[in-house]
């Protein structure tokens, strides 16, 4: 198991930008949390979910604090991934969800 987080990929960002993260079209991409994350550091993973269904995970290489969120003035952390990221070949049933949780990676195939 790999210790990160999941984001849940929302169903209006669309298949492309899905894929996008996973083809090799980008070098790196830009996740954030609010606040300051207490467990997360670089080399972990943010595991990817979209349309109940995880996809796959992206290894994260910077950690950014100190950001604010544009549209609530809140603090909130940058998580800069290294792309493209390892995409499963078959995805796993996952509930998507609001926000940032932690996770040791347990629904990850060994």
């Amino acid at each position: 198991m790999s210790f990160g987080i999941t984001k849940t990929i929302p169903a209006g960002e669309g298949q492309e930008a899905v894929d996008a993260l996973y083809d090799g079209s980008l070098a790196e991409y830009e996740f954030h949390m609010a606040g300051t994350p207490s467990k997360l550091k670089v080399g972990h993973y943010v595991y990817t979910i979209f349309a109940d269904q995880l996809i796959g995970r992206l290894r994260v290489s910077k950690l950014i604090p100190g950001e604010v969120n544009p549209k609530s003035g809140k603090p909130r952390t940058l998580i800069i991934v290294d792309a493209p990221g390892e995409r499963l070949a078959t995805p796993i049933a996952k509930k998507g969800h609001r926000g940032t949780r932690y996770t040791k990676g347990e629904d990850w195939p060994v």
